[in-house]
């Protein structure tokens, strides 16, 4: 009889949980553009998530521009009508201006994809610290993603030209943004456990395929014997292979790429090996923020699960079986994935989240 009667109370709390997580609304300051692949499959899959665990999201893209980012946070977190969370991503270093904005807000915030930099956080503080609405983040490890790219493109160097060294040009994002540092950070750390690779020059390309276009028209020209290109997103990836193209080079023969995203494109091309090595899955991210915030809305701090800063392992090398399930899956803008299950709600037991790109693989 005690048995049965502990069932109905959980069964109430947990209704009364995902009722109180369902009200609970989102707002996400997408610091990309709204016609930017990688920032829309982003929203996508935020999107999913929301729809699937109950709680309204509002998706307003800055379109590049953290100036724009900055007096859309201050109009949400002044206005009258504020939503519950905000979620951002510290591009170009805009983190500690939300932050300061939201002071004297009922508003809680959440930072995905890059959070604060260590040098900002020793100015203001972490997370729930000087800004306790500021409930905490989680992001893709950057730095692992810029390793995996270098070796793996070494390792694929290697298998066309066994010994002598190899050259290599780098195309960063913009170098004021903590994600292309970190991925830097990684290509630096390959580099420097092979130095029979030689990088020949390394250009911030701003995430843009026509810059790295241009720049690439320079660059291969002057360093002829490079064969191997790390570029730290797939439109860089793309510019920098246009150029080659017309110069008489052969990507995935003559001139091997590494690239990051989870473009239909991209995958395609590594699908028709122009793509030598891919690296994706941050784009997840978003989706899985969303999940936690379903469950601190519902009472279950995720702190307890993981801690509030996040760091989770999202990026995956793609082998070409992997790379065609993905672009399955975001051609039909569908994923078909039960985010309840990922929840704590439902699930008292579950003592972390051990998010990752699998589960859109399986």
């Amino acid at each position: 009889m005690l048995k049965q009667f502990l069932q109905v109370v959980l069964s109430l709390y947990l209704a009364l949980a995902c009722s109180l997580a369902s009200a609970a609304s989102v707002v996400f300051l997408n610091p990309g553009k709204s016609t930017e692949a990688y920032w829309l499959s982003y929203a996508q899959f935020m999107q999913a998530a929301a729809t699937d665990l109950g709680m309204p999201l509002q998706v307003i893209y800055a379109e590049r521009d953290p100036q724009r980012m900055v007096e859309q946070a201050r109009a949400l977190l002044q206005g009258s009508h504020p939503p519950d969370y905000l979620v951002f991503v510290n591009e170009e270093y805009a983190g500690p201006e939300i932050l300061r904005l939201s002071k004297g807000a009922s508003v809680k915030l959440f930072a995905v994809s890059s959070t604060l930099t260590a040098d900002q956080q020793s100015l203001i503080g972490q997370s729930r610290e000087r800004y306790p609405n500021w409930i905490g983040s989680l992001v893709p490890n950057d730095e692992e993603a810029g390793y995996l790219m270098a070796s793996s493109l070494i390792e694929r160097g290697r298998a066309l030209q066994p010994a002598g060294e190899m050259q290599l040009l780098a195309f960063s994002g913009a170098k004021q943004t903590p994600a292309a540092q970190f991925r830097e950070r990684g290509l630096q750390r390959a580099l420097a456990e092979h130095p029979d690779v030689r990088l020949r020059q390394l250009v911030y390309s701003e995430w843009n395929r026509q810059r790295a276009y241009e720049q690439a028209q320079q660059l291969l020209p002057r360093h002829p014997d490079a064969t191997l290109i790390w570029a730290a997103n797939d439109e860089m990836a793309f510019g920098a292979m246009r150029a080659a193209e017309e110069l008489g080079r052969v990507p995935g023969k003559d001139l091997l790429f590494a690239t990051l995203n989870n473009s239909a494109e991209v995958l395609q091309a590594r699908l028709d090996e122009r793509v030598s090595v891919l690296v994706s899955g941050h784009f997840t991210a978003g989706g899985w923020a969303m999940v936690l915030l379903h469950d601190y809305a519902a009472g279950l701090d995720f702190a307890a699960r993981g801690g509030k800063d996040r760091q989770d392992a999202l990026f995956m090398q793609l082998d070409k079986p992997q790379s065609q399930r993905l672009l399955q899956r975001i051609q039909g803008k569908r994923y078909d994935l039960d985010f309840r299950r990922f929840s704590v709600v439902g699930h008292p037991r579950q003592h972390d989240y051990n998010f990752s790109l699998q589960p859109l693989l399986d």
